[in-house]
Parts: C-alpha cells; sequence; structure tokens
C-alpha cells in the first residue's frame, strides 16, 4: 500500500496533546505508512480503508492506544490485543506507555493493522450479544412492568441504546443509586434518546 498524507484537520489532536506526544507521532506515522485515510471522528483519529473504520488513536491517563474496531476478530499472534471491559464486545487496544516500546513493536504493529484491514475487507462481522443476554436490573423491571409508556419507550429504542441503559443502570452496587439512575433517565427513554444522545 502506498503512504498516506497527514489531515490537517486531525494535525490539532496531535499538537495539543499535552502527554504522549512522541509516541503519537510515532503511532500516526505507522499508520500512515500502511496507507489508511486519517479522519477525525468522536474527537479523535481515525483511520479508515474505504471509508470504513479500521482503528482509532487515543489517550488515556495511563497509556495512549491504537483500538482496532474488530479487534475481536483478529488472530493477536503476539498477545497484546487488550479489551478494555468485559462489555466491549468488537473493539481491542494495544497499549503504550512510552515511545521504545512503539520502535520496537512497529513491524508488529504494521502486520496487526494489515491484518485489520483484510478483515475489514472481507466483511465479517463480531457476532454481538443480543440485548436479551444483558441483564435487567431489578428495579428497572419493576418499574418497566408498573410503567407501559416506559416500556413501549424502552423497546422502541435500537439494541445499542438499549445495552447502553442496561449497562448504566447495572452498574452500581446500591439498589438506590440503580434507582436514581433509572429515574434520572425515565424522561431520555420516553423521548427516544440513548444515555448519551443530546
Amino acid at each position: 500500500m502506498t503512504k498516506s498524507i497527514e489531515n490537517p484537520k486531525v494535525d490539532w489532536y496531535f499538537s495539543e496533546a499535552e502527554k504522549w506526544q512522541e509516541e503519537l507521532d510515532q503511532l500516526r506515522m505507522i499508520i500512515l505508512e500502511c496507507g489508511l485515510t486519517e479522519t477525525l471522528k468522536w474527537g479523535v483519529p481515525c483511520y479508515t480503508f474505504q471509508d470504513r473504520n479500521i482503528l482509532l488513536v487515543h489517550t488515556f491517563k495511563e497509556y495512549c492506544a491504537i483500538l482496532f474496531m474488530k479487534g475481536a476478530l483478529m488472530p493477536d499472534s503476539h498477545g497484546i490485543l487488550i479489551q478494555q471491559t468485559e462489555n466491549v464486545q468488537a473493539a481491542r487496544q494495544i497499549r503504550f506507555t512510552n515511545p521504545r516500546e512503539i520502535v520496537k513493536m512497529k513491524s508488529v504493529l504494521r502486520n496487526y493493522i494489515y491484518e485489520a484491514i483484510e478483515i475489514e475487507k472481507s466483511g465479517v462481522e463480531v457476532p454481538k450479544k443480543k440485548t436479551a443476554e444483558f441483564p435487567m436490573p431489578e428495579e428497572f423491571k419493576n418499574i418497566l412492568d408498573k410503567n407501559a409508556a416506559l416500556k413501549k419507550a424502552f423497546e422502541a429504542l435500537t439494541p445499542g441504546r438499549q445495552r447502553g441503559y442496561l449497562l448504566h443502570f447495572a452498574a452500581p452496587k446500591q439498589s438506590k443509586t440503580r434507582e436514581a439512575r433509572i429515574e434520572k433517565s425515565m424522561q431520555d427513554i420516553l423521548n427516544g434518546k440513548g444515555l448519551n444522545d443530546e
């Protein structure tokens, strides 16, 4: 593949990074050498192949990372792909804490990027858990049983929005906190909005 060019609309992300500057510059160079198109999505650099998302570059307090959109399908021959949380179904990260790691792994990273491109070309999709497989907190179930309009509105949401709410409601350990989250979200559900919709 031919090397891609830097997208000026993405430059600010790299130049504004307070931490991980050298690591980000190296990752950007490696990714562009693999011929991906650089764009900005979700406020972070996103790299695409034929307008399909392949990977993101993002930073965290403790590390910076490449996130492969369909990383769960990748063979991971070097055992370096990380599932961020148990609820992340498709994406997988490779994390970095210093530039030497990136230099040392340059050829491995290229191979992983090419594997991700091939997976995307193949059209294979990551099998996702159905909404019914996500636990519904008892507090939410009880409210839905008593409120037909809310139940209908919740069932009308997209599966992704439903899962988002179920995960959000189930996260707290205390019933009182779960109930507060449900109460706070009821109007958004009735309005057909997802958890993070504006």
